[in-house]
């Protein structure tokens, strides 16, 4: 890369994690895609040896304006143990932190490259960002947060100081400016224990979140139009301006007829929106008792169904930091008979499915979600309503907001065992693909779809938000 004043040259750091890793590269592809006059550099911290579908996506990356490469791994023994996952990726990113100073002062060092305008860290990551303080970089957040998650976060040290006890046992909901009232059960979960590690953690990244230079939320407009009011009245709130540039997922196609998966196949073959598709994420599972019930609950609905299914563990999140699972074969802990009594109704993809080409074809009516950002953003672009069915992280306010606030899903019941039971998971399928209701739910996802296109066309809001962004790097490089 040339040095020249016309280039601006920023860094991203995501946090170890291929889910954590996907989004940022994404939003530097969307970035150099609207202004080729950006160069970015993804530095990238691992927990262990980076995965293959890690270092194949780098790949497929634009060589001329993205350039990566990882920091020494950290080995996960290194790491404290029967810790959730975040915090083990906070861990890591705190033990990369030398690496990433060493590599961020020969940047800003390079005679061959412009010095860095800005650096750009997830949320995990965030300790990345005091690197950037210090070499007068200008420092931004990218959040895998909705509006509301981030209002949530700017609340976080006030409730710390201010409530006694945990969150959960509180018999009224919290108020969070821009969004429906909140009860404690819901609260992300790393706020279910406020001695855990993990929400020490957090209390203390969202104390020093004023300290940036800015915020930029994967999420649009409409997926909080009252919240996105309050955080871009920030004069006076103390909290660093926030920029909503999503939302913005991986495109990745399917290569050829050849390499197309036989479930792509099978779902050419079904009625348009007859299929419900089950898929817990990258990092969800069940339980071996809540597996069966599932298994139980799609077969008394009658609809057909494509089911990513994992291996039942006791660990919502037990693959959390890998693209693939298990070697074990999780049909195998399927009821007995169950494949033989549903070989006409349903289809099991053992571990992983190509989500996106999945979500986009016309025989797909539903989605059973984890509610994950990236997989709540996928199925609302195109246009797919929801199941709630949260596991983990900040997944059970991602439900609300499905379910309260847009309006887009349907949440089924826990019995007292925090067990979803299969006459449950029956109606719910029911209500969402046969009912008026699930007509109503279909007509509001719609219109949500619709707003997302939108939001990311040429003259839409994110994409000007972004160019926003993009001036304020370009003149901080200027001023270098």
């Amino acid at each position: 890369m040339e040095a020249t004043k016309n280039i601006t040259h920023i860094a991203v750091v995501p946090s170890p994690g291929f889910s954590h890793l996907i989004p940022i590269l994404e939003f530097s592809k969307r970035l150099v895609h609207l202004h080729p006059d950006f160069h970015v550099t993804c530095i990238i911290p691992s927990l262990g040896s980076p995965s293959t579908a890690s270092i194949d996506y780098l790949n497929s990356l634009p060589s001329n304006n993205i350039h990566s490469f990882f920091l020494p791994p950290i080995s996960i023994s290194e790491l404290p143990q029967q810790q959730s996952p975040a915090f083990q990726s906070k861990l890591a990113m705190t033990k990369s932190l030398p690496s990433l100073r060493e590599i961020l002062n020969s940047l800003m060092c390079s005679k061959t490259s412009p010095p860095l305008a800005a650096l750009v860290a997830d949320t995990l990551a965030y300790e990345a960002l005091d690197i950037a303080k210090e070499l007068n970089i200008s420092s931004f957040l990218f959040a895998l947060w909705s509006p509301a998650l981030c209002s949530f976060h700017f609340q976080i040290p006030k409730l710390d100081e201010t409530i006694l006890g945990e969150y959960p046992d509180y018999p009224e909901p919290f108020v969070i400016p821009g969004f429906v009232p909140l009860h404690g059960r819901d609260f992300p979960e790393f706020c279910q224990h406020r001695s855990s590690e993990a929400y020490k953690m957090v209390v203390h990244r969202d104390k020093r979140l004023p300290s940036l230079d800015g915020i930029m939320l994967n999420s649009f407009i409409e997926m909080g139009e009252e919240t996105a009011k309050v955080l871009a009245n920030n004069k006076g709130s103390g909290h660093p301006p926030v920029y909503l540039v999503g939302p913005i997922i991986s495109q990745t196609g399917l290569m050829n007829e050849k390499d197309r998966p036989e479930c792509m196949t099978w779902l050419d073959k079904q009625p348009p929106r007859s299929v419900l598709y089950v898929s817990f994420g990258s990092g969800g599972t069940l339980s071996q008792e809540q597996l069966n019930e599932l298994a139980l609950g799609l077969e008394l609905s009658g609809h057909k169904f494509l089911w990513v299914l994992r291996a039942p563990s006791s660990v919502a999140n037990a693959s959390y930091h890998s693209a693939s699972s298990s070697n074990e074969n999780p049909k195998e802990f399927l009821p007995k008979g169950f494949l033989e009594k549903t070989k006409d109704q349903g289809f099991i993809v053992p571990s992983w499915a190509p989500q996106i080409q999945i979500l986009s074809h016309n025989s797909v009516g539903g989605f059973l979600s984890h509610c994950g950002w990236n997989s709540t953003l996928e199925s609302v672009m195109h246009g797919v309503p929801l199941i709630t069915w949260p596991l983990f992280a900040e997944q059970k306010l991602n439900a609300v907001i499905l379910n309260d606030a847009l309006k887009v899903a349907v949440r089924p019941k826990v019995n007292k065992k925090g067990i979803v039971e299969r006459e449950e998971i029956k109606e719910v399928v029911k209500t969402l693909m046969e009912s008026e209701e699930g007509k109503g739910i279909f007509k509001r996802i719609t219109d949500l779809k619709e707003a997302a296109a939108n939001a990311m066309k040429e003259d839409g809001s994110s994409t000007v938000t972004l160019s926003q962004v993009a001036h304020i790097w370009k003149n901080k490089g200027v001023l270098q």
